[in-house]
């Protein structure tokens, strides 16, 4: 009996203990600062439904803030608008625009690339079976990786865009099949590795981290909740930096992968897509001071890799709105502002 009582208080320390380091490890250590590698995601279809003219936006990306990375969003949609009909005419200027100012690409391919609603599906596909949709997929991947691969600016591919997290508008989700994507890219580029994303808030990676060579996570700080058609509210995510922090210190020991953040707040979340709201509205989830937030608060996560999400809106509020300030400030991130 007394051995029992001796073993129960045991463990009641052992327990407390490791929750007093796990407490101790979220909310009071801190990471030391480190330089960030920043870069920042780019989407034409983005930059056009802000009625913008995309080929400008991305060369002030490149040339006025000076940015070396950027993850390329490409719709499946757009370049194979009919079945067996590519169209690569942009996305080869943008691949070339990138060679010429020394800048290096992840590409997303496949059929969940970002950018609502997420999934991409050209509307002849809409009416095939899960099977056939997923063998013209895989067709299209082939395209795009083959004609893509030779080029020094492509540093990465990116297989869809948090496949296994169910957001946004998709046929299926098939981890399966994710599987079979990475397998089929490695295959036609051995040389260049393969990011698998996650969300970085609602998700353990376990699943993401296996299936790719890099784990990239997505993360947000203000967002709007829906809970009904009639209501809804802003939140901000209560997790301090060490929460990503340690998550992807403990996902790089178990796996030995690398984890970098592919997508990162620096942008509106409202409750429809913003530029369909007021700017009033657009700065209750990100404004000038909340990016400024996010950056310090990214700092001090220990992650030393960042893709902002957002550089079309800056575009946007600096040419139509006499906003520049968020455009200027990330000048001096990339080193346009030395």
């Amino acid at each position: 009996m007394k051995k029992s009582k001796i073993k129960i208080k045991v463990w009641l320390c052992i327990f407390i203990t490791v929750c007093f380091i796990a407490l101790y490890g979220v909310f009071v250590y801190r990471f030391p600062q480190r330089n960030i590698t920043w870069g920042v995601n780019f989407s034409q279809m983005q930059a056009e439904n802000l009625k913008l003219d995309w080929r400008k936006v991305y060369l002030a990306i490149l040339e006025d803030l000076g940015v070396k990375n950027i993850k390329l969003l490409t719709q499946w949609d757009w370049v194979e608008g009919q079945r067996g009909d590519y169209y690569f005419n942009d996305i080869d200027w943008q691949v070339r625009q990138a060679e010429i100012h020394n800048a290096k690409i992840i590409y997303v391919v496949g059929m969940k690339t970002g950018r609502w609603p997420e999934c991409h599906v050209p509307s002849w596909a809409d009416t095939i079976s899960k099977q056939d949709q997923q063998d013209v997929l895989l067709e299209y991947i082939t395209r795009v990786v083959q004609r893509y691969k030779d080029s020094p600016a492509i540093i990465a591919w990116q297989a869809e865009n948090e496949p296994l997290f169910h957001f946004g508008k998709c046929p299926w989700y098939d981890k399966e099949f994710l599987k079979k994507e990475v397998a089929l890219i490695k295959q036609l580029d051995p040389s260049r590795p393969v990011i698998v994303s996650d969300t970085g808030d609602q998700s353990l990676w376990v699943d993401a981290t296996k299936i790719g060579d890099i784990l990239g996570i997505t993360m947000y700080r203000k967002v709007w909740v829906h809970v009904t058609d009639d209501f809804g509210f802003y939140l901000t995510y209560p997790y301090p930096p060490n929460f990503y922090g340690i998550k992807a210190r403990i996902a790089e020991a178990l796996s030995g992968k690398k984890v970098i953040v592919v997508e990162y707040q620096a942008e509106p979340w409202n409750s429809e897509v913003f530029y369909n709201v007021p700017l009033e509205e657009q700065e209750k989830s990100m404004n000038f001071e909340q990016f400024k937030l996010n950056i310090a608060f990214a700092k001090r996560t220990g992650i030393e890799q960042y893709y902002l999400w957002g550089g079309e809106w800056w575009y946007w509020l600096k040419e139509t709105q006499n906003k520049p300030e968020i455009w200027n400030e990330s000048r001096g991130l990339f080193g346009a502002g030395d």
